[in-house]
């Protein structure tokens, strides 16, 4: 049967673009539709921009930190709107790289949404017409997720939102506890602003990450200014003279003149048509694939955050490239989730990678945990009250490194190295002979020989 495509793919963002010109590269008929902007919610309104922010609060500390090493800073004032200019300046030279690096590689980028008419036909809403492939990806990725049951919901914003504001705001609350109200609550509050962050579980933030991570970092954001509750959810909000109204659970009212919401996000999947193919979503509304990344529709594979896999945008990229190598570079490829390094960028930044160590102890084997926690060499002559924390768990039989966790300045520089040597099955004894680098704050990680705790097995 002939098609109009070997590969369609809806949605233009990281793990689309990267099947589209792999694809491309094994010889293959490749269009790529996008309603939005190419790039994705990565590079337009996620972890780039956000990224950028974040350099641009933490110039709040340097500044602070110059005159401890005997530097004078007069006159020293942020303005927001340039902030945003130049954010959106880069943004747009980054979305015509990623159009140009797909026209190079001869994929047909079609400015519109595309949803799902059967097993090889897309629609193309904006052109009204009905294009064919012989394979279709979806890569359409997540969205915010919003309570719309909340009374006062329209005068709460987004991640998709915060990156366009007209000014800066003097008060905020963010509904949250993730990566993005962490991340976003950092960088507001090192801009100046008046930060609450309000979080519905009782436990402590980064509900997932080790739980020495999720206790040191709280503490440490907290002397930075970030208000945290806990608890505690929005049941309205209101608008007032002055701004914002919002009534939390526990009978509390704060003032805001923004109030933002990342209380998580949902796989992209309502109106894209996958309930006319037959393709088969779970519970969240993801689309559930195999292992090569195909859907129960055998001519329909999807990548990336609208799997609901694991939601990180290099994921999607090698999800992306191994759906290409198996479907038309004739090598079948399978990704391997074991020992993503991940960050929050948070300030202190927290790098991570391997199992925390609530995942070590529900094994029943026993464990080692090393530890540290001090002051960064910065941080003496600058005055500021800063720890860092390193923290390293060891299998007690094997003596194999399990997980490194690490919040403090550059915690993802070393954490994406410590992964290369995790992932050919370093041990702690390879760790204790490899040489310190001095000064560093890295070198703690080789310089721990007794544990700060031994755990014993479980039987």
């Amino acid at each position: 049967m002939s098609f109009d495509y070997d590969l369609f793919v809806i949605g233009a963002g990281s793990g689309g673009v990267r099947a589209a010109r792999i694809a491309a590269g094994y010889g293959a008929k490749v269009a790529i539709a996008e309603e939005y902007r190419v790039g994705g919610t990565c590079v337009i309104r996620g972890c780039v921009p956000k990224k950028l922010f974040v350099y641009a609060s933490r110039f709040a500390d340097d500044f602070a930190d110059a005159a401890g090493f005997g530097w004078t800073v007069e006159g020293k004032h942020f303005d927001w709107t340039t902030l945003i200019a130049n954010k959106d300046k880069e943004i747009a030279r980054l979305e015509a790289a990623y159009a140009a690096n797909l026209n190079r590689a001869g994929v047909e980028i079609l400015r519109t949404r595309a949803e799902i008419e059967g097993p090889n036909a897309v629609r193309l809403i904006g052109e009204d017409r009905v294009v064919t492939a012989g394979r279709i990806l979806v890569a359409t990725g997540g969205r915010p997720e919003i309570d719309r049951t909340l009374p006062g919901i329209e005068h709460t914003i987004t991640s998709n939102e915060v990156f366009h504001l007209e000014r800066l705001p003097r008060r905020i609350v963010i509904g949250g506890g993730g990566y993005i109200a962490v991340e976003f609550a950092c960088v507001f509050a090192r801009l100046g602003v008046d930060t609450t962050l309000v979080y519905r579980r009782q436990e402590q933030i980064l509900r997932g990450f080790d739980k020495d991570i999720r206790t040191h970092l709280s503490a440490e954001i907290e002397k930075a200014g970030v208000r945290i509750v806990l608890g505690q959810k929005f049941t309205n909000v209101e608008k007032t003279a002055d701004g914002l109204k919002v009534l939390l659970s526990g009978g509390e009212t704060v003032a805001a003149d923004q109030v933002m919401l990342a209380i998580g996000r949902s796989p992209a999947t309502g109106g894209l048509g996958l309930d006319k193919a037959g393709v088969a979503l779970n519970a969240r509304g993801a689309v559930i694939v195999d292992a090569y990344s195909q859907t129960s529709v055998p001519s329909i594979y999807a990548v990336g955050d609208v799997t609901d896999r694991v939601n990180l945008t290099p994921v999607a990229i090698r999800e992306g490239h191994a759906f290409a190598d198996t479907v038309f570079g004739g090598k079948p490829v399978s990704v391997d989730y074991e020992l993503i390094p991940t960050a929050v960028f948070s300030t202190p930044e927290v790098g991570t990678v391997g199992a925390s160590e609530d995942d070590v102890a529900a094994t029943g084997r026993a464990y080692d945990v090393y530890r540290a926690s001090f002051r960064p060499m910065r941080m003496t002559l600058a005055g500021r009250d800063e720890r860092m924390l390193m923290k390293i768990l060891v299998d007690a039989a094997t003596d194999r490194v399990l997980g490194v966790h690490v919040v403090g300045p550059d915690a993802a520089e070393m954490v994406q190295l410590v992964a290369i040597a995790m992932r050919m099955g370093a041990t702690k004894a390879d760790f204790d002979a490899t040489m310190a680098l001095h000064p560093s704050a890295a070198e703690e990680l080789v310089t721990m020989r007794t544990p700060t705790e031994r755990v014993a097995a479980r039987v």
